[in-house]
């Protein structure tokens, strides 16, 4: 697909335009349009981005914003609230689709459909560089060579599927260097999900054999294995080889879990992605199901933000661009709805994926029981989380209510230390809002005060405070990006709580609630006092409500806190001195920690030992070298 820059761009033309609003300012851009295809962008009265539209002409688009009637009142409030606009003329209405949808992932404008969950998909990957391939998941850019297989909808998915295949086809899952230091079995064999390839408890030949068998299943073969394995069985049991027959009934039994574990397996959709859209209540649900080879590898839903009431082909046409900017699409896609112009986005996605994509809205048959299947599934998870929102909204009234707020907070940050004795000390803040946990806004703090007391709590807590909200001043001074918080609840009594306001006042932070939540009594949870800076401390009653979702908010910036110090620690005790040599990535570290057998003996090692390391040119030889010797 063509990224070619822009033909043109322009602004304004000289008018007053900040005299004007709403359709006015909107109709005297007009005399500098024509009917090329383009972006535009129209901004309120302090230059931010209210939308970001595409055209196929843009002269003709931008007209239908001139008019002073006739608009759904979502798209009457963003007329009434632009005063200027921008424009970016592509060569083709494709180009201009994915202008567009890269300028909405990047300004996120108000009244934009924007996709908010946009993570990448576990695979499951069968290397090919090793003699004998290892099957594992797969995350990420796909830079190792081998087959892949997915996209898998989570990593419970793919770890149940794993599992299975395991058992089926006896393939390793250890890597490279566990398998070239391996002396004996290990427990995978021992249980039977591994075909001990790494002592030699199977020939290269007949390991290949299960490698094919493992691709062929993956691809869509199964049947044509099974009857090839319950053949196999049948000779074995004739022969009286009962152990045998037990474990390829083993297997076979396993295969079948596979595809049981999987619900949805349509015999006549080898490979698609079904997308269904549910809408209500102002809210939308995206349901996407993954079908490959035959097999249903999961579902998961999206909530994308629909910029107020945007219909349901605006709502799809935006989802699919953003949900494939970072992933390959299928063959096919089977729609619940249809979309304005299906054949530009089977253009654009036909170009991304190198083979032709179809976009279908099924009427009958098996592929339009798939869209209902999804569609049911997008209803119910809509349902689930609007109630989940309504409880949210009175626990947030609720906590107004408790800590004196002048409306319910829409964002909360929480904040915990973890540390041994004060080593791999880190700070974590956790996100919570009206949608429960903004998990893309957490953050960690590894400390770095040098003049800290080992275990000082209130030192650690105002060193990660100072750093977050020094950077928020400065990132937005006017609180005009939603980053600011309205409540941060604080993982300790009335020392932490003075510590943090001593930050604050020194930065001059003012207008941001802080509450510190302690144990109680005998530490029990249920008896928590929380402190307020002038104020007694004080509690709520124990089966308060509001009192279990401030323990929730609690718990999770610890158990936050814990995993980011585990993290730190495990990476620190991992270290060796090789990992400061200039040029030594985890590739040369692991060829010298497996020649040498430890970083001390590779840092004591001669020059001409180190040069015959495979992997480590003779330059790189006289790095590490240096790097260990140059001080005699």
């Amino acid at each position: 697909m063509s990224h070619n820059q822009p033909k043109t761009e322009f602004e304004e033309d000289g008018a007053p335009k900040s005299a004007l609003r709403g359709h006015e300012v909107i109709k005297s851009y007009l005399k500098q349009l024509d009917t090329s295809p383009g972006v535009y962008r129209m901004l309120d009265a302090s230059g931010g981005v209210l939308y970001v539209g595409k055209a196929r002409q843009l002269r003709n688009r931008v007209a239908s914003y001139a008019r002073p009637t006739g608009h759904s009142a979502r798209i009457g409030r963003m007329i009434a609230a632009t005063a200027s606009m921008m424009f970016l003329t592509t060569r083709t209405e494709t180009e201009a689709l994915l202008l567009e949808q890269n300028l909405i992932k990047q300004l996120k404008p108000r009244y934009n459909v924007l996709l908010r969950d946009d993570k990448s998909f576990p695979s499951i990957l069968v290397t090919t560089e090793h003699p004998f391939p290892q099957i594992k998941k797969h995350r990420g850019a796909r830079k190792q060579k081998g087959k892949y297989f997915g996209p898998f909808a989570s990593n419970a998915a793919v770890n149940r599927t794993l599992a299975q295949l395991e058992r089926v086809f006896l393939l390793r899952n250890c890597s490279d260097a566990d398998f070239e230091g391996r002396t004996r079995a290990c427990l995978q064999y021992q249980i039977k999900r591994c075909s001990g390839p790494c002592v030699g408890h199977i020939s290269a030949e007949d390991y290949r054999a299960l490698v094919q068998e493992g691709l062929a299943f993956l691809s869509g073969k199964s049947s044509d294995i099974q009857q090839r394995l319950a053949a196999e069985m049948q000779a074995a049991s004739d022969a009286l080889e009962y152990e045998r027959a037990g474990a390829i009934r083993d297997r076979l039994a396993a295969m079948a879990q596979v595809q049981v574990s999987q619900g949805v397996n349509p015999a006549g959709v080898s490979q698609a992605d079904v997308i269904a859209l549910h809408q209500e209540g102002g809210q939308a649900c995206v349901q996407v199901f993954f079908i490959r080879a035959n097999q249903n590898w999961g579902n998961r839903a999206y909530y994308p933000r629909t910029g107020g009431s945007a219909d349901a082909a605006e709502i799809l046409e935006a989802f699919m661009v953003q949900f494939y900017d970072n992933k390959p699409p299928p063959p096919l896609i089977l729609l619940s709805e249809g979309v304005e112009r299906p054949d530009m986005l089977e253009e654009a996605f036909t170009a991304k994926a190198g083979r032709k994509v179809v976009l279908l809205v099924p009427q009958r048959g098996e592929k339009k029981a798939l869209v209902e299947n999804a569609l049911r599934n997008a209803r119910e998870a809509l349902g689930r989380k609007l109630a989940e929102s309504a409880s949210q909204a009175r626990l947030l009234e609720g906590l107004a209510r408790a800590f004196h707020l002048p409306a319910p907070p829409k964002r909360i940050e929480v904040y915990d230390n973890s540390h041994i004795q004060g080593a791999y000390a880190v700070g974590a803040m956790v996100v919570a809002g009206p949608e429960g946990w903004v998990k893309s806004a957490y953050r960690k703090f590894n400390i770095k005060g040098d003049d800290l007391t080992p275990g000082d709590d209130f030192g650690m807590m105002k060193e990660v405070l100072r750093r977050r909200f020094r950077r928020l001043v400065k990132e937005d001074p006017d609180r005009s990006k939603d980053l600011w918080p309205d409540l941060l609840l604080i993982d300790g009594g009335a020392g932490q709580v003075s510590a943090v306001q001593s930050v604050m006042d020194k930065l001059g932070v003012c207008g941001v609630p802080v509450v510190g939540v302690a144990k109680g009594v005998d530490r029990d949870a249920g008896k928590e006092e929380f402190h307020v800076s002038g104020q007694r401390p004080f509690a709520l009653p124990h089966r308060d409500p509001v009192l279990y979702f401030v323990q929730r908010l609690r718990d999770e910036a610890h158990r936050f806190a814990i995993g980011t110090h585990r993290a730190r620690r495990s990476k620190a005790i991992g270290a060796t001195p090789l990992d400061d040599v200039p040029g030594v990535g985890a590739a040369r570290k692991r060829a010298l920690l497996a020649h040498f057998g430890s970083a001390k003996a590779a840092s004591r090692a001669d020059l001409a030992d180190l040069k015959a390391v495979d992997g480590i040119s003779d330059k790189m030889a006289e790095t590490i070298y240096s790097y260990f010797h140059e001080n005699g």
